[in-house]
């Protein structure tokens, strides 16, 4: 066998966002609002909280974002400077049917992406679109309960049918939903609301299988409409290492790792519930409403290629008086051996080798490394200037060992979308000041500033990155 000496041309080397954060224009040409319309701004150290409603005197840090709505020209000028060869960004839902449960979509809505993905394409970026990213119509959360209710499945592929014939031969590369496995972990950004009710651990559960079979039915009808579609699935991923040799923390990692992602990707890969998850819901005295035609559903529409999250990782330990330590939506028992990020996540390069081959010794089917980055609350000169080289090196040691996994352990990676590829409105806390973009945008916690981008450090070493395919670092 031919032994691979370079990452080949084809590799979707790209930058990543969400409508949410980004595209403010809340109320605009016709939109509805969503659920993170109704999320407050926050800290490190206080959660968002989902309102009733948008209240008086409480700043919403989604409803302008960075305004991406209207400087997407700009932006994606841009990220054609730094060479991006695609840009991996979602639909708003509420733009399409503000309510969700529309028959009909609004024409507004869809001629926007209609000419933002043109204007990548003519760019030479190749659209990578999550159909939903963290923003239900919050109708649909309020009148419908969200994902836990069925119809949604309906009114689900009711959008994905409109979007998948507009842009057809616009968008071959789709995702179902944006790290499914938080409707578990962090079950409001799927619409599951009431937390302090006695159900909505069922609800949640509910809500994860639903979201299972819609995103099944949306694989299949997408390949209906368009059999050049890839579809794949998006999970965040949580690497759990044992802290000790002890057998105990082994098999306690394993099994976080198990039911908090493998689940979630082994069901859309492989199309059918694995025994380990069967045995969990049987443990935890849920009733999941599972009717005989969505087994059929999931064995019909297992995904083309696996997306994912990667950031931090954490360990597991069987003693309860460990440290312990923040990450992506789940903290974890802190790690001796790995450094500790300003918002608390441990920075683990070689965690993204370990996910890469387990994913794909798991599958084998190529995977999508779509969201990977530092939060940093970033100081800025007088000339908008970041001199952001812990960036630089945190991502640096992240693509070499992605280059590890694909050159020498043959692992099938799609491409590289580093996570906010410009500043954006952090989905945990609201934050503007919890940083990861190679483009500076001056907004504040508050929504003062300018909006005025401006290019970071990191912006000409990416640019030298994509522009060597990864040979100079």
């Amino acid at each position: 066998m031919e032994k691979l000496s370079k990452l080949s041309k084809d590799f979707l080397w790209g930058g990543a966002i969400a409508a949410n954060q980004a595209e403010g224009a809340y109320d605009a040409d016709g939109k509805g609002l969503s659920l993170m319309d109704i999320a407050t701004s926050a800290s490190k150290d206080v959660s968002r909280q989902f309102t009733d409603g948008i209240k008086k005197g409480i700043y919403y840090p989604n409803h302008e974002g960075i305004d991406f709505y209207h400087k997407y020209k700009e932006d994606l000028a841009l990220f054609e400077e730094m060479g991006f060869k695609c840009f991996r960004t979602s639909i708003a839902w509420s733009r399409i049917f503000p309510n969700g449960d529309e028959k009909l979509p609004n024409e507004l809505g869809l001629k926007y992406y209609d000419d933002l993905f043109d204007e990548m394409i003519k760019r030479g970026m190749e659209p990578v679109v999550t159909i939903s990213h963290y923003e239900m119509p919050l109708y649909l959360a309020k009148q419908y309960g969200g994902w836990a209710n069925r119809k949604l499945i309906d009114f689900y592929l009711n959008f994905c049918e409109v979007i998948y014939k507009r842009y057809s031969g616009k968008v071959k590369y789709w995702m179902t939903f944006n790290e499914i496995n938080s409707v578990i972990f962090m079950p409001e950004v799927a619409g599951i609301i009431g937390r302090e009710q006695a159900d909505f651990k069922q609800r949640s559960f509910q809500a994860a299988h639903h979201q299972f079979v819609a995103s099944a039915k949306a694989v299949k009808l997408g390949h209906q409409i368009d059999s050049k579609n890839m579809i794949g699935c998006m999970v965040l991923t949580l690497i759990k290492y044992p802290l000790t040799a002890k057998p105990e923390d082994v098999l306690l990692a394993e099994e976080k790792m198990r039911y908090g992602t493998f689940a979630f990707s082994d069901i859309q890969v492989r199309g059918h519930y694995p025994n380990y998850v069967k045995k969990l819901i049987q443990k935890i005295d849920l009733k999941i409403e599972v009717k005989p035609d969505d087994l059929k559903s999931l064995k019909e529409g297992c995904v083309d290629f696996v997306g994912f999250s990667y950031y931090s990782s954490s360990a597991a330990s069987t003693d309860t008086n460990v440290e312990t330590t923040a990450g992506n939506i789940v903290s974890g028992v802190k790690n001796p051996y790995l450094p500790t990020s300003e918002w608390g996540w441990q920075i683990d390069a070689k965690g993204l080798r370990y996910i890469l081959n387990r994913f794909y010794e798991r599958y084998e089917i190529p995977l999508f490394i779509v969201e990977n980055g530092l939060g940093y609350d970033d100081q800025v000169d007088e000339n908008g200037y970041v001199e952001d080289d812990y960036r630089i090196t945190y991502l640096k040691e992240h693509i070499k060992e992605m280059k590890s996994a694909i050159l020498e352990d043959g692992v099938d990676v799609i491409g590289y979308t580093p996570w906010g590829c410009i500043d954006l409105v952090s989905a945990g806390t609201g934050e503007m000041k919890k940083r990861y973009g190679f483009i500076y945008v001056d907004r504040d916690d508050q929504g003062n500033g300018t909006l005025k981008r401006s290019k970071k450090k990191s912006f000409a070493w990416y640019k030298k990155v994509i522009a060597t395919d990864g040979e100079d670092l």
